[in-house]
């Protein structure tokens, strides 16, 4: 969902710089435009900048937390997938670009191994738009996070590699049209 609302800062709450992956801390009174609300997380504008805040604090901006994949999941008592792996990373959002890393082609590999105890180790090859992008560990933090919330996840990787290097072709054909590519 894009959004575009001015909201008022309920509670300190901490968010990341964008493009620099900084913490910051925004105080309670602080105006911000919410500019998205993507995969559980929200960008907001303060004072031209944009920032990051995690969904787990929704209630700073007087929103609701937005359900996960695992959510629905978890509701509907179905079994591991690797499915279920795949939505959960379409939650994952670059906050300055509307079009999770799945679609944007970020993902290069996914490899799901049973282990012997139980559970499941999850190995991922993503890449970033560009190589330098300061939100690439937040990106990639965020991936792995979401990942190790699947039920009977034990442990995740979640690898940043630059060949092939991307580009947009690598895109899904929705992307594309989010973005007026097509």
């Amino acid at each position: 969902m894009n959004i575009q609302d001015i909201t008022v800062i309920k509670r300190d709450v901490e968010g990341t710089l964008i493009p620099y992956g900084q913490s910051v801390t925004l105080i309670p009174g602080t105006e911000v435009l919410v500019t998205q609300a993507l995969g559980g997380s929200f960008t907001v504008n303060i004072n031209g900048n944009l920032v990051r805040i995690d969904g787990k604090d929704a209630d700073a901006l007087g929103k609701e937390p937005i359900k996960s994949p695992v959510d629905k999941f978890l509701e509907s008592g179905k079994g591991f997938s690797k499915e279920l792996l795949w939505e959960q990373l379409k939650t994952c959002y670059d906050p300055e670009i509307p079009v999770n890393i799945v679609d944007l082609g970020l993902v290069y590999d996914m490899e799901v191994t049973e282990l012997k105890e139980g559970g499941y180790h999850v190995g991922v090859q993503m890449t970033l738009t560009a190589p330098g992008c300061g939100m690439g560990p937040v990106i990639q933090q965020d991936a792995e996070n979401k990942l190790k919330a699947v039920p009977d996840v034990k442990s995740v990787d979640v690898v940043l590699v630059f060949d092939p290097p991307w580009n947009s072709d690598m895109m899904t054909e929705d992307a594309k049209l989010e973005l007026g590519l097509l």
